[in-house]
């Protein structure tokens, strides 16, 4: 009984050293992102790592938001957006969360914009040439994508553009569940740090992945939906446009609400 006990003793010791050597992990990391007001209180110290904020957003988003709770010294853990989406492709890293690491891909397109856009393009996964450059939408549907922005008196620099998965999928097939499952918990931050008035899904794939559907982009485009705070505008994809011209006057129809959303 005393060598069982001897042992629990000893893992409860292991498991604090653990948990402190996590906390003191935790401040570097936000000392280093220049994060201000860490306090030595013992409080502080004693907080979990990682803990879900209670109206259920992801940790970045609520750090960009500042702390909900008050105390005798207020902690302020103010993150602007640029450092909030600095702070999630921190934690991406040189992601092998999923299988597509080993399957050729270049590096991980995160996403490229303004950090405080109104307005937030969403793709299906990068191209080649996305995979070259580490930037969405450089290719022939890029240029199109920011002819279409233009149409509505923006710039590419004034609205984000994002991927729901950050890898080129091996000859660019469509991301499979896992895949989709492991990736967008980090468009999920991007968009809750960007917070933008209206999201555009570009193209039935990234329409399908954010509204849970699997309905054809055919019959989602044309309906403004809810979504995280925004307002979700479906349409086509512009490598679809490349194919199919005439469904410009389409994209159009899309873009003219899109415009009127956000000056509302």
């Amino acid at each position: 009984m005393r060598s069982l006990k001897t042992m629990s003793e000893r893992s409860i010791r292991s498991l604090k050293a653990m948990h402190r050597d996590q906390i003191q992990e935790h401040l570097r990391f936000a000392q280093e992102l220049g994060v201000v007001g860490v306090s030595r209180d013992r409080a502080w110290r004693e907080r979990k790592t990682g803990a879900a904020d209670p109206r259920g957003r992801p940790p970045a988003a609520a750090a960009a938001e500042g702390p909900t709770h008050t105390s005798k010294s207020p902690i302020r853990l103010t993150l602007t957006p640029v450092e909030a989406l600095a702070a999630v492709r921190t934690d991406i890293g040189d992601c092998t969360r999923c299988k597509l690491h080993r399957l050729g891909r270049q590096q991980i397109v995160f996403g490229v914009g303004n950090p405080n856009a109104d307005l937030m393009f969403v793709g299906e996964a990068p191209g080649r040439d996305e995979d070259v450059q580490g930037i969405p939408f450089v290719g022939r549907a890029g240029q199109l994508l920011t002819k279409i922005v233009e149409a509505i008196g923006l710039t590419r620099d004034e609205v984000y553009i994002a991927n729901v998965i950050k890898c080129r999928p091996p000859e660019n097939r469509n991301p499979e569940p896992d895949e989709v499952e492991t990736c967008e918990p980090f468009l999920f931050q991007q968009i809750d740090v960007i917070k933008p008035k209206v999201i555009v899904a570009l193209g039935t794939f990234a329409s399908r992945a954010l509204l849970r559907t699997l309905d054809p982009i055919s019959r989602l485009r044309g309906r403004v939906y809810d979504y995280r705070g925004a307002k979700l505008i479906p349409t086509f994809h512009p490598a679809y446009l490349l194919r199919n011209p005439a469904s410009k006057r389409e994209v159009w129809e899309d873009m003219k609400r899109v415009r009127e959303l956000l000056k509302s």
